[in-house]
């Protein structure tokens, strides 16, 4: 009777070697719900311990322009008056922006930190997601350690609850991933995979790059004419077609700005006014610092993992070689593709048997100090004088205060972050796209001469700002102005412990006397 007992456990699809895995699989299909509770408190923890700046498009290019879309006051870049960007990423703050006026609640600190807890809320489920991919691929221990890698993570705590178009294009490459038909998911789902991509590309036209392999690789599984005529086509026509919609609503006329963006950026690589790096950068320093203590496990894992996801691993690859290929480069560039890095180390992880515990707290404690420093200390400075200019919004004289920032361009946040309409002005450094080699910026112009271009500037007292901000950097070189025109300085806030060329490690308000003493 026993022998039959094993006999029967062994006929059983249950405990075969193709039906275990599959009933180990699908043992918890959905992720539960304390996971996701966790992954939400601790990403709403990681919205309000990050408190620098990063770039400065994590304004200007999306709070900024919900700001103007919704209070008729704000300023637009180069970059919109060039119809090279979509109002569609905007839309989404102003929808926010909108709501609080409704209900008489935009106030500034709510304009600033809603958007960012909406964000950090997104990164939540993409974390749960993640961990759903890879529980429903493989099994709940490798899922688990997955996700301790992608929590773990300090470049995706420093910029996942950040408004930045990489923030939610890396959000919405991870919901896509979980569609997408990778050997052995029963999970795939053609359109609704698509129409993630589809949506991240309309929001940054980049993210067409690592998905290329991905499709191509779909499209050599499936059918061709019923993917393309059944998915691509109809998903492409939806999302270009309310693309379109939008941003003809706000420009005033049919603008295909993904192409404008594709056309600046790659065909005609003009990024390069904003800085170049060798060819080489993102394999020397970029992936290694965006992995950072991760590294390790992430070369092992490309090593242990199971072959079905070496289409991720050439997609990261491929994704690499493209940008290098591009002479401006960011960090943030490839920040849509370490989810897919996680994955690899969560593998890593999973095969180190004795060393797990060691591995963990490793990956723990060294991911700890680079989150909280550039979280908390690193490039704070230009975030917390906008405080200082809120304080001008309440004064008496706000009609005449005047506050020109002079540092470098877009250093600051602009009217998302001050909320009412003071008159502000900062120098520009628009790229010239007329082809005129002698053209210099106005902040180039600026700082190759400041007490020359001042003087110029300001000949007449009345033309004079109530007050400069400005790096300490600059203080010596135009000190003979700010004594001769009656400034004196009210504060003095930290900034960065590395100070490179025009930035300073100090920030410096400056007021006339003979304007209100507020600030």
């Amino acid at each position: 009777m026993p022998e039959a007992v094993r006999l029967r456990k062994r006929r059983s699809v249950l405990y075969s070697s193709a039906g275990g895995a599959a009933a180990q699989r699908g043992a918890g299909a959905a992720a539960p719900a304390s996971l996701l509770a966790f992954a939400l408190a601790l990403r709403t923890l990681n919205c309000f311990l990050v408190q620098t700046s990063f770039v400065p498009d994590e304004y200007w290019q999306s709070l900024e322009v919900a700001h103007r879309m919704i209070h008729n006051y704000g300023f637009l870049t180069w970059e919109w008056t060039s119809n090279l960007r979509g109002y569609s990423y905007p839309l989404i703050f102003a929808s926010m922006y909108k709501a609080l006026q409704l209900l008489a609640k935009d106030n500034v600190q709510l304009l600033i930190w809603v958007p960012r807890l909406a964000q950090a809320v997104l990164a939540a489920f993409a974390d749960v997601k993640l961990y759903s991919l890879v529980q429903h691929l493989e099994n709940s221990e490798t899922a688990k350690f997955v996700f301790f890698c992608q929590l773990c993570s300090w470049f995706t705590w420093y910029s996942c609850t950040r408004t930045l178009t990489n923030t939610m294009e890396t959000i919405l490459t991870i919901f896509a991933l979980s569609y997408y038909p990778i050997k052995g998911s029963k999970m795939g789902n053609s359109f609704k995979y698509l129409a993630l991509v589809a949506i991240a590309i309309i929001i940054r036209p980049t993210a067409v790059i690592p998905w290329m392999p991905l499709v191509f690789s779909h499209l050599q599984e499936q059918r061709k004419a019923d993917l393309i005529l059944h998915n691509c086509i109809p998903v492409g026509l939806i999302t270009v077609g309310t693309s379109l919609i939008i941003d003809r609503v706000f420009f005033g006329e049919w603008v295909l700005v993904q192409l404008n963006f594709l056309k600046f950026n790659v065909l005609q690589n003009l990024g390069t006014f904003y800085g170049s790096h060798p060819w080489h950068w993102y394999f020397t320093q970029g992936l290694p610092v965006v992995l950072g203590p991760h590294l390790p496990f992430f070369i092992h894992g490309c090593a242990r993992a199971p072959r079905r996801f070496r289409i991720l691993l050439l997609a990261l690859i491929w994704t690499l070689l493209v940008y290098s290929t591009l002479s401006h480069k960011e960090f943030r560039f490839i920040y849509p593709v370490l989810p897919f890095c996680m994955i690899f180390c969560g593998y890593s992880l999973r095969y180190l048997k004795a060393w797990k515990k060691t591995a963990a707290s490793f990956l723990l404690l060294s991911n700890l100090v680079p989150a909280l420093y550039t979280g908390l200390v690193h490039q704070r400075g230009t975030l917390d004088v906008m405080a200082h200019i809120q304080q001008l919004c309440s004064h008496s004289q706000q009609s005449q205060a005047f506050v020109f920032i002079l540092m470098p361009c877009h250093s600051t946040p602009f009217y998302s972050h001050v909320h009412c309409p003071l008159k502000m002005r900062f120098l520009q450094c628009p790229p010239d796209l007329t082809g005129n080699a002698s053209y210099v910026d106005e902040a180039d112009v600026f700082y190759s001469n400041p007490l020359g271009w001042l003087n110029k500037e300001f000949y007449n007292d009345t033309l004079l700002p109530s007050h400069l901000i400005l790096f300490n950097v600059l203080e010596q070189e135009i000190s003979s102005f700010l004594a001769l025109r009656g400034y004196e300085k009210t504060a003095t806030i930290f900034h960065t412990h590395v100070p490179q060329g025009r930035v300073g490690s100090h920030i410096s308000i400056y007021r006339r006397k003979t304007e209100m003493n507020h600030l």
